[in-house]
């Protein structure tokens, strides 16, 4: 295990023009470090509010709030509400199978000069983005340094998150149609700039044993991300099922060889005696989480980086 200084994150990116505060982080490339993000402000410089925001890895308690409105407080800052009317309410399928044939196919490798401004700026990649919101937010707040790619199976989503980031005006950003199990490789090893990082937050759980093999973190997936992440490059994953979290930790970790698992990030992020994170590095939390969280549910969260 290892993790990252405080000071180093701070030097680096000072270094590169980005305010830091020792609270929320925004993943990099930069060797064994996480760039750090005012968590106060937007990529505007406005203030953004969060007060119903509570630590990962604690049981606060059922909130009096509904799980919408406080998603609708967490991403606030987007505005999107008022562009939900625009776009058309959603009506999705909880679960899809991705092991059935319509997904088996692997999806057409974008152009990637038409979806990004800069095809060559470092990429993250959103492996089940859902709304989209969570990539939303964070290609809003940082839209000159990264690119973000989000994998969806869900095409009502994929379509109604392409016509926010339209709606958005965003140009570092863009919603795949996909099966990543199927796509991740054809579609990432095409990419012009680094991979940097990778995350898989609170995926389908499929409980029954027999679906099991409809999870998304499997051997081939693992591989492909492993392959194609650039050294020093990053994977976050998370679940409020602790049985989801224990075997994608237990996929990754089987590649000890490659990846590190970081275990503290800065004094305000650590983790705790078994290795989970105990509060989210990303600096807002997904939809899920908001929503296991309001149940008193624990996140499992872990950070690994990729051997330099």
């Amino acid at each position: 295990m290892m993790g990252c200084s405080l000071p180093f994150q701070i030097h680096a990116a000072a270094a590169a023009g980005i305010t830091c505060t020792p609270r929320s982080a925004l993943f990099s490339l930069a060797p064994r470090c996480l760039f750090l993000l005012n968590p106060s402000t937007t990529g505007s410089g406005r203030k953004q509010s969060s007060p119903h925001h509570h630590e990962c890895g604690t049981t606060s308690g059922v909130s009096e709030l509904s799980s919408p409105e406080l998603v609708a407080m967490e991403y606030a800052d987007l505005k999107l509400s008022e562009k939900v009317g625009q776009v058309g309410h959603v009506r999705i399928r909880q679960h899809v199978n991705p092991l059935s044939s319509s997904f088996s196919v692997p999806a057409q490798v974008p152009n990637w000069n038409e979806v990004f401004r800069d095809s060559t700026l470092p990429l993250m990649v959103d492996i089940g983005s859902g709304s989209g919101r969570f990539l939303i937010w964070l290609a809003k707040r940082i839209p000159d340094s990264k690119n973000y790619l989000g994998f969806e199976i869900r095409k009502k989503l994929v379509k109604r998150a392409q016509l926010w980031v339209k709606e958005l005006s965003l140009n570092n950003i863009y919603f795949m149609f996909a099966n990543a199990t199927a796509s991740f490789e054809q579609v990432l090893s095409t990419y012009p700039g680094p991979l940097v990082l990778v995350s898989i937050l609170c995926p389908d759980p499929h409980f029954k044993k027999r679906h099991h093999k409809r999870r998304v973190v499997q051997k081939p997936l693992v591989d492909s991300i492993l392959k194609n992440l650039s050294a020093g490059g990053q994977v976050f994953i998370q679940s409020d099922v602790f049985e989801v979290a224990l075997d994608m930790r237990n996929q990754f970790e089987s590649h000890n060889d490659m990846l590190e698992h970081i275990d503290v990030i800065d004094p305000s992020v650590i983790c705790d005696d078994q290795g989970w994170l105990l509060s989210n590095p990303m600096g807002i939390r997904t939809e899920r989480e908001i929503h296991a969280e309001s149940e008193g549910a624990k996140i499992y969260r872990r950070l690994y980086q990729k051997r330099m």
